[in-house]
């Protein structure tokens, strides 16, 4: 029986428009370019056996479709190649920062970690002060000691905490009063950390600290 030309065209015109407009879909993404083009050229081999002599297909028509399914083939290769290179990337970061172990950093965080003792961090000043504080807090938030820093430039300042006599179970945790003739004077925590490993998840490169969860490249400000 002859297939009608009318609903061969409509299950092409699907197939194509469906792969072209899915290019960032999962669907499409799970297709191969080879499964994508044998399909197409199943679907176009119908469309010419089955057309009517009397109205064939119109040529415009076809070399649109050709062109779509094209398109389609080349994007999925662009995000094969584009994924690939984001892998290499990420080993590459991974490898590179692999020379971090050992070192210790600054990490965005207000977290302290203690190390023989001692704890340690910094601050970043948006303006100059007149005077620091720095309150050093138990996991409940209660003061367990403080810092007067007294008066300092903006920019960033390190301080050292001596954390011998501290009885907590959880990691303190430190906050910042600064200001300048009573006015607060906005700040950034930072907290010190030593380097464990490197490694990367989901594709992100992370870093393994000495006392805290691992944290992503992104969170680290300095390398001392």
């Amino acid at each position: 029986m002859t297939t009608s030309i009318a609903s061969t065209t409509n299950a092409l015109n699907a197939a194509t428009s469906t792969a072209s407009g899915s290019a960032g879909s999962s669907a499409l993404t799970s297709a191969t370019p080879a499964a994508s083009q044998a399909n197409f050229l199943t679907l176009l081999v119908a469309q010419l056996k089955n057309q009517d002599p009397m109205n064939p297909m119109d040529n415009a028509q076809m070399t649109s479709q050709m062109a779509q399914i094209n398109a389609v083939s080349g994007i999925q290769q662009v995000n094969t190649t584009l994924q690939g290179i984001s892998g290499q990337f990420t080993s590459m970061q991974v490898l590179q920062g692999a020379s971090m172990v050992g070192h210790q950093v600054l990490v965005d965080s207000n977290t302290l970690s203690i190390n023989a003792g001692t704890a340690g961090g910094a601050i970043n000043l948006a303006g100059n002060t007149d005077n620091v504080k720095v309150d050093i807090l138990s996991p409940t938030g209660q003061v367990v000691d403080s810092l007067n820093l007294g008066a300092l430039s903006a920019g960033q300042h390190s301080f050292t905490w001596n954390a011998s006599a501290y009885t907590g179970t959880g990691a303190p945790s430190f906050a910042v009063t600064a200001t300048l003739g009573g006015q607060a004077i906005t700040s950034t925590s930072m907290a010190l950390d030593q380097v464990v490993s490197v490694g990367s998840t989901s594709g992100v490169m992370t870093v393994q600290l000495q006392g805290r969860s691992a944290v992503p490249y992104s969170s680290i400000k300095s390398i001392l």
